[in-house]
């Protein structure tokens, strides 16, 4: 087998899961999902049905990828964060014809114990902070911090936040550095 599942995981049939992709105790992978190559899901995950992962996720621990939602590749999701599917759920009426689309684009990482609201796009390699509630798009390379999830800087394909160095020119036009891990691209 190319790929590893603990003893204790389960996963259905009609399931494609790639080379190098591990799934560890007590993990459930649901029909007609798709996981991609060197993946790794830590302990009591549940995936599915009918979702497409791509290659180099990270799932840490006790989190659950619901019908709805894609993940592109190198995506991180950090423990016990949380994904919804329908906008109003209620016990005793069924709305699985409601879910609603979830996407997370290349790069992005989810802190432990966010929430993704359904219906939300996250931009490439954006950062979701630790107990996060995202209810809208989130832009590519934004931090999103607090209830509900806000804006407060931009980090680079590094995780770090960016600094931005205002040059003042002798013109009446501004440049400005970006630096993300000594890196510095001149903006004007």
């Amino acid at each position: 087998m190319p790929y590893f599942v603990h003893e204790t995981a389960i996963v259905d049939d009609n399931v494609n899961i790639g080379e190098g992709t591990k799934i560890w105790h007590f993990s459930h992978v649901l029909s007609q999902t798709t996981i991609g190559e060197n993946c790794s899901f830590g302990q009591n995950c549940v995936v599915g049905p009918k979702v497409t992962m791509g290659n180099g996720i990270k799932v840490q621990n006790n989190v659950s990828i619901y019908e709805g939602v894609e993940v592109e590749d190198d995506v991180f999701l950090g423990p016990s964060m949380v994904f919804t599917n329908v906008i109003n759920p209620r016990a005793f009426i069924q709305r699985k014809e409601e879910f609603k689309k979830t996407l997370l684009k290349k790069g992005c990482s989810v802190g432990a114990n966010a929430t993704i609201v359904c219906g939300v796009t996250i931009g490439e390699y954006a950062l979701i902070g630790s107990g996060a509630v995202v209810n809208k798009d989130v832009k590519a390379f934004a931090l999103m911090v607090g209830v509900p999830a806000k804006q407060i800087a931009w980090v680079g394909i590094s995780g770090n936040t960016l600094e931005f160095i205002e040059n003042k020119a002798e013109d009446e036009f501004a440049s400005y550095e970006l630096i993300d891990n000594n890196l510095k691209v001149e903006r004007k």
